[in-house]
């Protein structure tokens, strides 16, 4: 079962090859975020908003993992769908709760990036992914 969901679609190339731009595009736009963050939490600032009730800390580090380190995973198109379930999160978190009452215009990156890890999600890693490789 584990299998069939981490293994990507067969998809013609020109598709992949779309699914490769997006996963690499919004993976490394968002790693500058999660690194600064992860230059933060190691240097102990957790002054970080606690929307989840889990204490700043614990929020801050749940945002460092899902956007540095489930980016790296979606560049590299390892365990795909996993990392994109966790920033798909972040992302909602971010969007509806973080910047709930806030205009458009502020909660529009957020939106962005959700909006394009649920069309990677549904689409898959495509076929030049590590996940493509391991999950033959």
């Amino acid at each position: 079962m584990l299998k069939k969901y981490l293994k990507p679609a067969s998809l013609p190339n020109q598709v992949s090859l779309a699914v490769l731009i997006l996963r690499l595009s919004f993976g490394l736009l968002m790693i500058p975020h999660g690194y600064d963050k992860l230059q933060a939490f190691l240097a102990g600032k957790h002054d970080f908003p606690d929307p989840l009730h889990v204490s700043p800390m614990v929020s801050h580090g749940l945002t460092v993992f899902a956007e540095f380190f489930c980016s790296i995973l979606l560049i590299l198109g390892l365990f795909t769908r996993p990392a994109l379930i966790i920033l798909l999160g972040c992302m909602a978190i971010i969007s509806f709760s973080i910047h709930g009452a806030d205009p458009l215009g502020d909660k529009e990156h957020a939106l962005l990036y959700l909006f394009a890890y649920l069309a990677i999600f549904l689409i898959g890693a495509g076929k030049y992914a590590v996940d493509a490789k391991i999950f033959k």
